[in-house]
């Protein structure tokens, strides 16, 4: 628990930092005459950074593993904070966003592997409690961000430094205890055997998970990249107060990862993958037509309901290709931040072109590709096996 709180501390301080980013897009679209378009290239270079590279780090150690690799990497989250608030152009601002998403994408998959190194077989719940941390730093991001740097200028975006040094102290300890683990007999242990699938049904069944993560996190990037925006435009609200509606959001986002790991150890995480994904749809579907009142009630129920997949999503995956848990970490995170860059840039062309509600209107039929589910095989474990893993 140490250890798994150590992780969960850490990716709660490496997302309250990303999480910083998008919170101050108003200020910079203000400040830098920025278009939508322009936003939503700052979300996609940050995300393509932070995937591109995540499979290929994860699977290189797998094979070797780094254990320094977590405070190293954080080093780069470091140098793009300080870029970030002295840039003065355009260019310098994409810049700083990719060493953001350099540092994440040497965080997530060797954390990930940490967190289930230290689980004690109890992977559903690892896997949450790990993802809760980074759930709960996006939500105090916004907060933060409007406390320290909205209405202060941009220079104060380098307080956040500190909190990225402290993340690297943290890891130093963490990756102390992975080298001693590695440097026991647990190394030496063999991998868990694969479910009875064939090749083909074990790569049908991972690429029908890609695709309820692209409907999650493209839904997700439109209301984590341009929530602020809507309420805005839509209900005249001021930044400070549409920025406390996104936290509510992510508050719930928090809430629900945490919930959808230990439900998928004792329900099975096919069935937490259904109600989280396809239970979402009325909801989005309702949200672009209703008062202000009832956005934030929906955002709520959606940002619960849609969250508590992921865990599943990437438990399962590690289960359906086991002895490769960075390699499967690296690129569920990696297409997990890919989607949602690819569709924070292509929403915030569309807001250009045909306004920013329309984006809502649109995304809202995404969670309705969670019927894909039904494509998915049956690989649960019974409880009493699960418990003694």
């Amino acid at each position: 628990m140490r250890i798994l709180g150590a992780v969960a501390f850490v990716h709660l301080l490496n997302d309250l930092v990303q999480a910083m980013l998008p919170s101050i897009y108003p200020m910079l679209k203000a400040q830098f005459g920025l278009s939508f378009t322009q936003v939503g290239l700052i979300t996609l270079t940050f995300q393509c950074t932070a995937s591109l590279l995540q499979p290929w780090i994860g699977l290189y150690t797998d094979r070797r593993p780094l254990p320094f690799l977590l405070p190293l990497g954080m080093c780069f989250t470091l140098v793009g904070v300080l870029m970030l608030a002295l840039v003065d152009s355009f260019a310098t601002l994409l810049v700083a966003s990719a060493l953001i998403g350099v540092g994440s994408s040497t965080f997530h998959p060797e954390a990930s592997r940490v967190a289930r190194l230290a689980s004690g077989g109890r992977f559903g719940f690892a896997q949450s409690l790990f993802q809760v941390g980074g759930n709960v730093g996006s939500a105090l991001g916004p907060l933060l961000a409007a406390a320290v740097i909205v209405g202060r200028g941009q220079g104060n975006i380098a307080w956040f430094a500190l909190l990225t040094l402290l993340a690297i102290v943290v890891l130093v300890r963490v990756s102390r205890w992975h080298s001693g683990h590695l440097a026991g007999p647990a190394r030496k242990a063999v991998a868990p055997a694969g479910p009875p699938l064939t090749r083909g049904r074990v790569v049908g069944a991972l690429a029908v998970l890609a695709m309820l993560v692209f409907s999650k996190y493209v839904y997700m990037s439109s209301l984590s990249s341009y929530y602020t925006f809507y309420l805005i435009d839509r209900f005249a609200l001021s930044v400070g107060s549409a920025q406390l509606y996104l936290f509510l959001f992510l508050a719930a986002v928090a809430a629900g990862t945490f919930a959808g790991g230990p439900i998928g150890d004792r329900v099975g995480r096919k069935r937490v993958i259904w109600i989280s994904i396809l239970g979402a749809a009325p909801c989005t579907l309702l949200l672009p037509y209703v008062d202000l009142f009832w956005t934030g009630v929906l955002s709520v129920v959606i940002g619960f309901v849609i969250s508590s997949a992921f865990s599943a999503i990437v438990v399962f995956a590690q289960e359906l290709v086991p002895g490769k848990v960075g390699m499967i970490a690296g690129i569920f995170f990696g297409l997990m931040f890919g989607v949602s860059g690819i569709g924070a840039a292509a929403m915030g062309h569309i807001a250009d072109v045909a306004g920013i509600a329309y984006v809502y209107k649109l995304c809202s039929y995404l969670p309705l590709l969670g019927v894909l589910t039904v494509l998915l095989p049956h690989i649960e474990q019974p409880a009493s096996v699960a418990g003694r893993a």
